[in-house]
């Protein structure tokens, strides 16, 4: 049973392709999502390997003590947290579980204020529900689902006249100050616990509460199954640097400003040998590792899936 929980925010910086290989559809190499609500995820097998690869980057056998300031983990916690190396898997497993990463805010074309950050109140909902697992407890409600062709939002920045106009769409602006204070209270704590903490991001915490939008379900889930970003590639001839036969593809991106979250759980260490570390102390030792930001998905030689991590502490489960 896990023992300690952690939550972990994932702040998309350059296109993220978490892909599934080859598709069938109208795209070449789609990006991951679930299976019933088409939502985009980036599985958990994806996080733990890029975890585990952040940490064996900052381990060796006998870290200094100025080491140990800066995180550094010795060779024995590295592989208590994240299990020994591949020759030597069947020994014990590692203490962290990370949880596939959700969907919590996904930016969409708006002609008043540029972009919005839009969810949906399924997507809400799912989040509190997973913060109670892993013992957050944000100090909002879900509003009522949005009527078909309605949005909430707070404040006017992405109002054009009457209207939000996301898309080619346009959803009507009808509400109460009761609803519009639950949208403020939600923005402003995502805000403050969920975007990066870097003074770089102070603009967009800032900007969050006035440019979220709550849209009905469906709406929301149209929006991340046909907003994506479509990335055309081509693969040239060395020699005539004309396109190679058959190397041109189309690939799916997470855009830019999209907010994922998922849950980081830990047990007890179970190398029987080695260092014994509580579920608190594993978590406490991945959150050391000073890790703001990595790199997620494919086509990191070509600057895709950077970004920004937030790990914010749960309570014992």
């Amino acid at each position: 049973m896990f023992e300690a929980s952690s939550m972990m925010f994932i702040y998309v910086e350059t296109p993220l392709h978490a892909g599934t290989g080859r598709g069938l559809g109208g795209v070449d190499l789609p990006i991951q999502r679930e299976r019933v609500t088409g939502y985009p995820i980036v599985q958990a097998s994806s996080l733990k390997g890029r975890l585990r690869a952040e940490g064996r980057k900052k381990s060796k056998e006998s870290p200094t003590e100025e080491e140990r300031k800066q995180g550094w983990l010795s060779t024995a916690e590295f592989e208590a947290i994240f299990g020994p190396e591949t020759e030597r898997a069947s020994e014990h497993a590692g203490a962290l579980s990370p949880g596939d990463a959700k969907i919590l805010l996904f930016p969409v074309r708006s002609l008043a204020g540029v972009f919005a950050w839009t969810t949906s109140c399924d997507v809400l909902a799912r989040f509190l529900r997973d913060t109670e697992i892993v013992g957050l407890r944000p100090e909002w409600n879900v509003p009522p689902e949005p009527a078909s062709g309605e949005v909430l939002i707070f404040g006017t920045e992405l109002l054009a006249r009457d209207g939000v106009v996301l898309e080619e769409f346009t959803f009507s602006h009808q509400q109460s100050d009761e609803i519009q204070e639950i949208v403020q209270n939600i923005g402003k704590w995502l805000a403050q616990n969920a975007l990066p903490e870097g003074d770089e991001y102070r603009y967009w915490r800032e900007a969050l509460p006035n440019r979220l939008a709550i849209l009905p379900r469906d709406a929301f889930r149209d929006f991340t199954v046909f907003s994506t970003e479509v990335i055309t590639r081509v693969r040239l001839e060395p020699e005539t640097k004309t396109v190679a036969e058959g190397a041109l593809w189309t690939e799916e991106h997470l855009p830019v400003d999209t907010l994922l979250y998922a849950p980081l759980m830990a047990t007890p260490t179970r190398a029987k040998n080695g260092i014994q570390l509580s579920g608190a102390e594993v978590l406490a030792r991945v959150s050391s590792l000073g890790l703001t930001r990595t790199v997620l998905g494919g086509d990191e030689t070509v600057g895709r899936g950077v970004v920004a991590l937030r790990f914010v502490t749960g309570g014992a489960s």
